[in-house]
């Protein structure tokens, strides 16, 4: 039950991060938008993990670090950028297709119905999303693309972190991971963001980094088949909060709302279960 707290706790902050980075990005460089939003993140994880006070095994998670936080940022933020706040949590909510069948493979999870059904039903929502025909003229494409991109790097990740979870601590884990992600943003923005550009986006790299350390935690205490469907529901957070603080600049329509409701729905039978 820990586990399932914890990774629906991530999904809400989650959820809340897409919206602040579509409140606080305006027209500045998506690279140098994410590593102002993985700073705060890094602030939170260096505190956690102080608290904890150990170190060791962590240079694992620098790599898992390079491909999520570091190569799935930008591309998350450009969708975000392209697609809007409410597309971008449904798409992103699809994560759980790649992300189990990676542990059902690789780390030898059980398969059980109610894990199927409900990753089912999270895979559903993701096509009624990409079958939008009435999408507003302001929401390109591609940018789900990009979505879909940032989300095997966030499968992967998650991965490796629940296969290498015994190497370390959680907080820890979260700051190597942090510290990997910050290496490749800051090679791909190649200068530092603009102190406007940290406080425009200070609110989305704190939800974020909190998100991270509940996300850390619940792979720490759960399977990636458990914790990945869960953590899905950040589409349902991401719909409702981007219609509620951007009214119809969003222009959230029916598809949106049935894709977010059926990755909750899924979510809800694994949740049920466990």
């Amino acid at each position: 039950m820990t586990a399932v707290l914890l990774a629906l706790a991530s999904a809400a902050f989650f959820g809340a991060t897409t919206v602040a980075i579509r409140a606080g990005l305006g027209g500045g460089n998506p690279a140098t938008a994410a590593l102002a939003t993985q700073l705060p993140a890094i602030a939170i994880a260096v505190v956690a993990t102080l608290a904890r006070g150990q170190l060791g095994g962590l240079w694992p998670f620098v790599l898992a670090g390079l491909l999520s936080p570091g190569a799935s940022q930008t591309l998350f933020i450009l969708s975000v950028r392209e697609a809007g706040a409410s597309r971008t949590s449904v798409a992103v909510g699809t994560a759980p297709l790649v992300s189990v069948a990676i542990a059902l493979v690789f780390l030898h999870e059980p398969v059980r119905a109610p894990l199927l059904l409900g990753t089912a039903a999270i895979v559903a929502g993701g096509i009624a999303l990409a079958s939008e025909r009435d999408r507003p003229a302001h929401v390109r494409r591609f940018g789900l693309l990009y979505a879909g991109l940032a989300t095997i790097f966030f499968s992967v990740r998650d991965n490796l972190v629940r296969a290498l979870h015994a190497h370390a601590t959680p907080e820890a884990a979260l700051l190597a991971t942090l510290v990997g992600g910050v290496l490749v943003t800051a090679v791909v923005a190649r200068r530092a963001p603009s102190l406007p550009e940290i406080r425009r986006l200070a609110p989305a790299g704190t939800l974020f980094g909190i998100s991270y350390v509940c996300l850390f935690e619940a792979y720490f205490n759960g399977r990636v088949t458990v914790v990945s469907p869960l953590v899905a529901t950040e589409s349902l957070w991401g719909v409702g909060l981007a219609a509620l603080v951007f009214r119809g600049g969003e222009g959230v329509g029916r598809r949106v709302v049935l894709g977010a409701l059926l990755v909750v729905a899924g979510g809800a039978v694994i949740g049920a279960v466990h």
